[in-house]
């Protein structure tokens, strides 16, 4: 079969209201399928003012707030209801895809078994890690045991990054697992983006050495042992600043454990690319990312990057030549010492922060959408192929 003849249902739980890294892949994937001519029906929570328009069309999931403090502005699908039923039924997908792991995710995976239609789940995120940011680490042994269930019963899943596809292995989550990679938007991150007034218009001096945050001011993200290592950082003496580029609902908590750090806020677009590119180097504590589009970005924009060495950022610094990767202990000061220690040298060494920053650029470039969405494209077709041989063979 041709790609042409897809017929997609895409589950999200949030596709376009609240923008991040994933749901932006999400939307960029619909594009890629539509141009090629498939046909894609996406269901997700819709809210009044979401954050960009839909890619494709949109079908609204019944959904209640996210019920975890702080994380309010997120919505949970609850179950698909008779009207998305009908609606599916109309569409006639001949392949399912679930992006997350919620209630709906559940409902829709039971409905596609029982029609004998095929089944891709992506990962995004380390869901099972969350809660140790919320006070409630007890949850997690359910929780991976939860998703293992739910991952065995589709056919297949796709990952963003090879040490997110092995650990995911190595959980038992599922055997078989494709990589379904991210692109970085090149017209948009570049070094060549880097803008010295408007640095200067946050009080960067030309020499000042800014690390940089980018991403959505979340617990997840790693913002207390990136605070508790800018203060081991400047009890050192390295010489630097904090840039922040981002909002959240912890941006009251960062600003208050980040004294003299420089909050730039929400940006987007070209903006977005000249922030970034104005930066000196990147500092990415994060754990949960499968991936970590922030990480590709910054390295297109020519800054090297220190990260935590786990899944996703594994996957695309390159240690000593990119930037750094610092193995993560789960303990918040050893961690932060860690850092503070890879982040030091880039502080006095202005040679190391343009070797590794071009390097990272230099990498970035392998990174296509197009081409990465066709695999993706060619996973579905796969499936759908394997699915009907099988019920041909057992027909016969």
């Amino acid at each position: 079969m041709d790609i042409s003849d897809l017929r997609i249902a895409l589950f999200s739980g949030n596709y376009n209201y609240t923008r991040d890294g994933a749901n932006q892949a999400l939307n960029r994937l619909v594009g890629s399928l539509l141009a090629k001519g498939a046909k894609v029906r996406v269901y997700s929570p819709k809210v009044a003012n979401p954050d960009f328009p839909a890619t494709g069309d949109l079908v609204g999931l019944p959904n209640v707030p996210m019920p975890v403090k702080g994380r309010g502005e997120y919505r949970m699908p609850t179950h698909l209801g008779a009207e998305v039923k009908r609606d599916l039924a109309e569409f006639g997908p001949n392949i399912v895809h679930l992006s997350s792991p919620d209630p709906a995710a559940h409902n829709a995976l039971r409905w596609a078994r029982a029609h004998g239609i095929p089944v891709l789940a992506s990962v995004h995120t380390r869901f099972e890690t969350y809660p140790r940011y919320y006070n409630m680490a007890f949850l997690e042994p359910l929780i991976v045991k939860g998703l293992r269930r739910f991952y065995h019963r589709c056919d297949a899943l796709v990952a963003p990054s090879q040490s997110m596809i092995d650990e995911l292995l190595a959980m038992g989550m599922h055997t078989r697992i494709g990589l379904w990679s991210r692109g970085v938007d090149r017209t948009i991150f570049s070094s060549a983006r880097r803008d010295p007034e408007w640095r200067r218009s946050l009080g960067l001096a030309d020499d000042d050495v800014a690390i940089v945050f980018l991403g959505r001011l979340v617990m997840e993200k790693g913002l207390d042992v990136f605070a508790e290592t800018i203060v081991r950082l400047r009890a050192a003496g390295a010489p630097h600043k904090v840039l922040v580029i981002g909002d959240g609902p912890a941006r009251g908590w960062f600003e208050a454990n980040l004294p003299g750090g420089i909050f730039a806020g929400f940006k987007t677009g070209e903006a977005l690319g000249q922030a970034l590119a104005s930066g000196d180097v990147f500092f990415n504590p994060s754990v949960t990312e499968t991936f970590g589009n922030v990480t590709l970005e910054a390295m297109a924009s020519g800054l090297p990057v220190v990260a935590a060495g786990a899944t996703g950022s594994a996957s695309l610094v390159a240690d000593g030549v990119t930037g750094r990767l610092v193995a993560p202990s789960g303990a918040k000061d050893s961690d932060a010492a860690a850092f503070a220690a890879a982040l030091a040298p880039y502080c006095t060494d202005p040679a190391l922060r343009i070797a590794h920053g071009a390097a990272g650029e230099t990498r970035a470039c392998e990174y296509s959408w197009e081409a990465i969405n066709q695999v993706v494209a060619e996973t579905y077709v796969r499936l759908v192929e394997e699915r009907r041989a099988a019920q041909t063979a057992r027909a016969a």
